[in-house]
């Protein structure tokens, strides 16, 4: 089983600086795309805690783009939040990292993760601030190598030179199968602030129901990339097993778990993620196959329709950005279960959409994806927008 590699010295370094600081997808790859409208300008398991309203969401809600926040991203993938509101950006296919000004969309370089092996849907993918960032400044990412996916992660200094911000990395879990499709790559932190990671079965569909192997699956694991107690296994980071290639994670109000993932032919899924659950893949795609121990998704659309990748949560709903099928998905929730049938928005206008992460003030934040070599890149692409929904 991979191990992570303590740095001491990243760790001590870590703290030093915090004294100092004054505060789409199908098989065997994506599909192409749809011909649409055309484009305009140390924890037990996670508590749950339900906050949602007895009728819970509204069936119809809504979507406007207000503002464009910035322009000229390259392959832009993921996107973590800083305490402040500003964004980094992870640049798959370059390998860089980049800050984004929520206010004026402003651009500056943090620096470049070493390492990276960009290849097909590899690269640099996931990004995550640590949960206790206002301590340790640390930026964590996932990520292709030459020989595996895995995670690391960097003391991020804003008083350095732009390109000179990232520190060295550590190693924090590594062994994740890669492959020049299905990498998986959304990382996050949990309301348990343990660090959970989706992965990809590259291809090989046994994978996601071989034990032995950290491909398609759901890790969850310590910030330092060890086993938490409460997971399914006491001495394994898997959480849930039986997934294609998961590239969305999010919680809702009742801090409970949501999942995207890559159908093949057939369909895409909304997954609720249970600890120890079986997803199905590859004898289940949807809510059909499979025996009756996997676990169903709680939506499905046609993969012409979503390849989802990023999700998030506000308003009470999820909401999931699509890739081949470039749209908005709003999924409404009662609890765990949707009000309405998912609506769809923004359809063939901003073309494939890779990331969705909220703004922190009732808004979303949407990145599209048409510099990822799958997509018809026109002027000012890749963009990040900024979205009132209801």
């Amino acid at each position: 089983m991979p191990r992570r590699t303590a740095t001491a010295a990243l760790t001590a370094a870590a703290l030093l600086l915090a004294a100092g600081c004054s505060s789409g997808d199908g098989s065997p790859g994506e599909p192409g795309k749809s011909t649409g409208p055309s484009r305009g300008a140390g924890s037990s398991a996670t508590p749950h805690k339900p906050h949602e309203t007895p009728s819970g969401a509204p069936a119809k809600g809504s979507v406007k783009v207000v503002s464009t926040l910035t322009t000229g991203l390259d392959s832009p993938w993921g996107v973590a939040v800083l305490p402040g509101g500003d964004l980094l950006v992870a640049s798959r296919d370059t390998g860089k990292i980049v800050k984004v000004d929520a206010e004026n969309g402003k651009k500056t370089e943090l620096g470049s993760v070493p390492g990276v092996a960009a290849d097909g849907e590899g690269g640099l993918l996931g990004l995550a601030v640590s949960s206790t960032y206002g301590a340790d400044h640390l930026v964590y990412a996932y990520f292709t190598t030459a020989s595996d996916n895995r995670i690391v992660r960097m003391i991020y200094n804003d008083k350095r030179s732009a390109g000179d911000q990232l520190g060295a990395p550590d190693t924090v879990f590594k062994g994740i199968p890669k492959g020049h499709i299905h990498n998986g790559g959304r990382i996050a932190f949990g309301p348990d602030k343990m660090l959970y990671a989706g992965t990809g079965e590259t291809g090989d569909g046994e994978q996601a129901q071989d034990k032995d192997s950290l491909g398609g699956k759901i890790l969850r694991m310590t910030p330092d990339g060890e086993p938490v107690h409460g997971n399914p296994s006491a001495d394994s980071v898997v959480y849930s097993t039986g997934h294609r290639n998961v590239q969305g994670l999010a919680w809702d109000s009742g801090n409970r778990l949501w999942a995207s993932e890559f159908g093949q032919d057939t369909w895409d899924e909304l997954n609720l993620i249970r600890p120890g659950g079986n997803y199905g893949w590859p004898d289940a795609e949807g809510k059909s196959g499979g025996d009756s121990s996997s676990v169903r998704p709680v939506e499905q659309w046609r993969t012409a329709d979503a390849s989802p990748s990023g999700i998030a949560y506000a308003k009470g709903s999820v909401w999931m950005a699509g890739l081949r099928g470039e749209r908005l998905w709003r999924i409404p929730l009662r609890g765990t279960k949707p009000v309405a049938k998912p609506q769809a928005f923004l359809e063939g206008k901003y073309g494939r959409l890779r990331t969705v992460v909220p703004t922190g003030d009732g808004g979303l934040w949407l990145v599209t994806s048409e510099t990822d070599k799958r997509g018809t890149p026109e002027k000012g692409d890749d963009r990040i927008l900024r979205l009132k929904i209801t």
